[in-house]
């Protein structure tokens, strides 16, 4: 028997967990996952991971750089220079590519202030008769680095075998985003050194014999090279555009050749010598030139710039990318939701400007480039699910308040929601409040003598007038039961000050003056119809009440309960019985009395005692107003 109790007490426990396990599933889904605000975020998220946003982030980093180079930059390295085959140099010498012995007579040219290292982007894959003279020159220099590419075969396009014996060789492949721009920069490929890795080894060991004396000096000099990933196919490396082009130290072949240039200029330094021609077959896009582009030996000089200065181009980890969209995403929802609709749209043009200008900093200040279009966007994503789930809420809010309130106590409403909406309904409140009832007289037996759809419409248009009757002084309608209105004044929010449940009373027997003044006017226009015209009574008392949403889940009303709705009640059915001195038809609680006696002509009417209730209660008839102005 014990063994059986203890199976049934593991099993009821093992059920209970079960349970909780499933409601906490339930609930972190509801509460956290599912929450508006962190999908936004996890959309954005989901948007950079299909790379929806890499389009425009490309665009981005043109903007960034462009914004950069108005502000105080560093300019390119002084150490490098270009020497261009240009529309001069094709005049002069024919169209390209020039005879081999130019390149020759250019060797011989800065043999005077020999270069650290001189690269030469062109391809000298064709035999000529002047090869020989041209490797002889290259041998003596010592510094030279050719260009190598890969063809389509896959197969490396290397220079003929009488420059390739006597050169270093890299590559000059290049790497184009979809806009055109090159952006990254392959340093190896298939374990093959661009012309850039290899100008800078050629550079390092210039550097070596150069301070062979001084080794602390040489320590310092070297310039870093990435190092060779041998299991790595393709590494590439992110560019750092300082600035245009153009910048460049750039000088004419021809010029130079013809030593119209002094050559101490190229003394020590890493000279890149490339086709810079108008309509090169060369063609390079940067963050500066796109139309027209520039020429593919800049990109070259930019790559060997960074190394040189150690500012590459960084960028964050991808999954560093991410957590930070994450928190740009809940960080812009945890900054709008308090704020008000103006707060909201100032921080929607700040918040975009400070990412921007924090953007900007970190690439002028470490190289690094973060993602701007995509926070960017997250922000005004965050900002719509804020402004969705504020407006989901507001429908959910307004439905319960729905052609009950005036716009002015709706707003009201909505401006002090935080107060009241908790869990998709209003908490139950205890307040001291003033409840309105009226009636009909003689209903039933008006109703017994009108088809069902014209007692509709007549009593619609009633219950319309005397709606807007009681909007117009700031109450809310409670309910309609059948012919009777029931209104409050003073919800949804408790009012404490006596000042305030003052205002409340005088609010509504203003309103039920104006109601009783309203149906005037809607008889003259029942006569007119020749419809049955109305009479009612109103019943007003002032005490506590317990307000809040009534129902179920799938149906809420917001209403208040408490005596104090049926002391309204039983005053309004006392009218019947107070047919003199009663000139508007409405009674009001001796409480009530203490709170408007100076704003309202009265009149006691007896005490009694009310149905329902031990105590007796004065009961009195509003004559009128104190002084006519106060009516407006």
């Amino acid at each position: 028997m014990a063994k059986f109790q203890l199976k049934i007490t593991v099993k009821a426990w093992g059920e209970s967990w079960r349970d909780f396990r499933q409601y906490l599933r339930i609930s972190i889904l509801k509460k956290h996952l599912l929450n508006p605000y962190l999908l936004a975020a996890l959309f954005s998220m989901g948007l950079w991971q299909v790379g929806a946003w890499a389009t425009l982030e490309l665009l981005g980093f043109n903007i960034l750089f462009h914004t950069r180079n108005y502000l105080p930059h560093p300019s390119w390295d002084e150490r490098i220079a270009v020497i261009g085959i240009d529309d001069a140099t094709l005049s002069e010498y024919g169209q390209f590519p020039l005879s081999r012995d130019r390149y020759t007579q250019l060797l011989d040219t800065l043999a005077a202030s020999p270069p650290a290292a001189i690269g030469f982007d062109i391809l000298f894959t064709e035999p000529t008769s002047h090869d020989a003279a041209l490797a002889e020159a290259m041998e003596i220099n010592g510094q030279v680095v050719l260009a190598v590419a890969p063809s389509l075969q896959q197969q490396t396009l290397r220079p003929v075998t009488v420059l390739d014996r006597v050169t270093a060789k890299g590559h000059i492949a290049s790497n184009a985003d979809v806009d055109g721009v090159t952006r990254q920069f392959y340093v190896y490929i298939n374990q093959v050194p661009s012309l850039s890795i290899k100008l800078l080894e050629v550079y390092n060991n210039s550097l070596q014999s150069t301070f062979t004396a001084d080794k602390n000096n040489f320590t310092k000099s070297l310039t870093a090279i990435p190092p060779l990933q041998s299991a790595v196919k393709v590494q590439s490396v992110w560019i750092n555009w300082i600035a245009p082009s153009q910048k460049i130290p750039t000088y004419s072949f021809v010029d130079v050749v013809q030593k119209k240039v002094d050559t101490a200029k190229f003394k020590n330094k890493i000279v890149l010598v490339g086709l810079t021609a108008t309509g090169t077959n060369d063609p390079v896009k940067t963050p500066f030139e796109q139309t027209p582009p520039t020429s593919g030996i800049y990109l070259h000089a930019a790559v060997i710039d960074n190394l040189l200065n150690q500012r590459l181009l960084q960028k964050l980890p991808r999954q560093i990318e991410l957590l930070l969209l994450l928190i740009v995403g809940i960080g812009t929802n945890l900054i709008l939701i308090p704020g008000k609709l103006y707060q909201r749209t100032l921080l929607l043009g700040l918040l975009p400007l400070t990412w921007f200008s924090l953007s900007i900093l970190a690439l002028a200040i470490s190289n690094l480039w973060l993602p701007t279009v995509a926070p960017i966007g997250t922000i005004f994503l965050a900002a719509l699910s804020v402004q969705w789930q504020e407006q989901k809420e507001k429908q959910q809010l307004m439905s319960l308040f729905a052609r009950h309130v005036s716009q002015e106590t709706a707003n009201l409403i909505w401006q002090h929601r935080a107060d009241i909406f908790q869990n998709g309904q209003l908490e139950a409140q205890e307040m001291v409040a003033t409840v309105l009832f009226s009636d009909i007289r003689s209903f039933t037996t008006i109703s017994e003598g009108m088809k069902p759809r014209d007692l509709l419409s007549w009593l619609n248009s009633y219950l319309g007038a005397m709606a807007e009757c009681v909007q117009e002084h700031h109450g809310v309608i409670d309910k309609y039961i059948g012919d009777a209105v029931m209104a409050v004044f003073g919800i949804p929010f408790p009012h404490k000050q006596v000042e305030e449940i003052q205002q409340d009373a005088i609010a509504a027997v203003s309103a039920a003056i104006s109601m009783q003044e309203r149906l005037v006017s809607l008889n003259q226009e029942l006569e007119r119809l020749g419809k049955p015209i109305i009479q009612i009574g109103i019943g007003i008392h002032t005490g506590l009440v317990v307000a809040g949403s009534i129902g179920g889940s799938q149906r809420l009303n917001y209403s208040v309960l408490g005596d104090t709705v049926n002391i309204a009640a039983r005053l309004e059915q006392l009218n019947k019985n107070v047919p003199e001195g009663n000139p508007y038809s409405i009674l009001v609680s001796e409480t009530t009395f203490q709170l408007i006696r100076q704003h309202f002509n009265t009149q006691k009417v007896e005490q009694m005692q009310l149905r329902g209730r031990q105590q007796l209660t004065m009961i009195y008839s509003i004559m009128g107003w104190q002084d006519s102005s106060e009516q407006a």
